[in-house]
């Protein structure tokens, strides 16, 4: 996308085209206008037409742009803090409402997949949290023992199950949770818009939102060259927002991102090395994680940003672990690399924003989207249709609030990545 190979690298190689979503030109009415094309976005505009409501979708760049095209394919349950964590945070309704729905939200991405046959390069296997020595085994056998206790479908391998599944010895343990998976993140994303599509909304790409204003009891949206008119504005535009909304970035702390796709492994290797295709991460604090694609590509990431000197770092980094991982591999050569921006709260829990009357949205994902995004697009249109009201949501509304030094925050972690990855830092 923009003619630059680092921004959606692989995915954006092997994904299916994107449906014709033209530009904005003239001024439009509906019910809903939705800020944003990734995942939440998406989703609501998907529910949202499937109800019979006129949708109208503006994406200022391309569907996908964001983290949406850029992520590792990780589907996974949950957030990154401990299920028992969530409710001090929230409180004990709201934190059981997040819990049940984020829990079961790869459930939603599977069903959409299969319903709307969605081409993604879906894999239902589960994923693996690789424990890095005891400390890693003690948190992810907490870990477990509180989604358990939830009834998910979750258990501890050992050390030797373990490298059976993945092919390395690397590891302490792991965590198998099978309501979790893989996909091709990028040709998701596409494919909810083109099932949206259908369903009967209306997306309009390379149409940034510049400036909106009240009309009565209404809402106008203004891009370039056009403007829509509606009764409801759902703001999915997360940590990639510009204009009317940057606010959102600005409470989130920038994490990057970056992956590294090896060319298609050889049949001996593939034998050996995820052959269950499980997408895998390790307990690390500047983690790395792992996974195939449909055509044999092992893809690595970690913590950090290809650009200036840390293209080099990170790049020499992937092949070193690689290396260490897999022995059998020798000297990587790299078919793709890319990297994007996590936005990060300081409590790592999404947010539910009500930034005007009947101005709504989701934000603050911290590296999980997929099945948040999916599950909190569809939360949004069924709060419109009067299927939830603004008590029954499953997060409490919260104000937007900028955080303290946020951009020397964001230098840190990139600076920092680059460091340790230049260090060797070893598994």
């Amino acid at each position: 996308m923009l003619n630059d190979p680092r921004s959606h690298g692989l995915w954006e190689k092997t994904a299916p085209k994107a449906p014709s979503t033209p530009a904005l030109s003239g001024n439009v009415d509906a019910d809903v206008v939705i800020v944003g094309g990734g995942y939440t976005g998406i989703s609501a505009a998907l529910h949202l037409a499937q109800a019979g409501t006129k949708v109208v979708l503006l994406e200022a760049t391309e569907i996908g742009f964001g983290g949406a095209g850029r992520n590792v394919g990780l589907i996974n349950g949950g957030m990154w803090v401990m299920p028992l964590e969530i409710p001090g945070v929230l409180g004990p309704v709201y934190g059981e409402r997040v819990l049940d729905l984020l829990g079961n939200a790869p459930l939603l991405v599977r069903e959409l997949v299969e319903k709307h046959n969605i081409e993604c390069e879906i894999e239902k296997n589960g994923t693996l949290h690789c424990a890095v020595g005891e400390e890693g085994l003690k948190e992810i056998k907490e870990r477990c023992a509180q989604w358990a206790a939830r009834g998910a479908d979750v258990r501890v391998l050992s050390a030797e199950e373990t490298a059976k599944r993945i092919g390395t010895k690397a590891y302490s343990g792991s965590l198998l949770d099978m309501r979790a998976g893989t996909l091709q993140p990028l040709a998701y994303v596409r494919g909810l818009a083109k099932a949206a599509i259908a369903a009967g909304a209306t997306i309009h790409t390379g149409s940034a939102a510049i400036s909106t204003e009240r009309n009565g009891s209404r809402w106008v949206v203004r891009t370039k060259n056009g403007s829509v008119t509606a009764n409801w504005i759902i703001v999915a535009s997360e940590f990639y927002s510009t204009g009317p909304w940057e606010q959102i970035r600005n409470e989130q702390v920038l994490l990057p991102y970056f992956n590294f796709a090896t060319a298609p492994l050889s049949k001996a290797q593939l034998e050996k090395i995820l052959p269950g295709r499980e997408g895998c991460w390790d307990t690390k604090e500047i983690l790395s994680s792992f996974r195939m694609d449909k055509a044999g590509r092992l893809v690595f990431g970690s913590v950090g940003a290809l650009r200036n000197t840390g293209a080099a770092i990170h790049r020499s980094w992937a092949k070193r672990s690689l290396k260490r991982l897999f022995p059998e591999l020798g000297d990587v050569a790299f078919e793709a690399e890319w990297f994007g921006r996590i936005g990060m709260t300081d409590d790592a829990i999404p947010r539910f924003h009500k930034f005007a009357p009947n101005v709504i949205g989701f934000s603050g994902y911290n590296g999980r989207g997929i099945a948040p995004g999916t599950v909190f697009g569809k939360t949004l249109a069924r709060h419109i249709l009067g299927e939830l009201s603004e008590e029954e949501m499953p997060l409490p509304v919260s104000a937007v609030k900028e955080v303290p030094l946020r951009n020397l925050k964001g230098a840190y972690y990139e600076a920092g990545a680059q460091i340790a990855h230049f260090a060797g830092e070893r598994f």
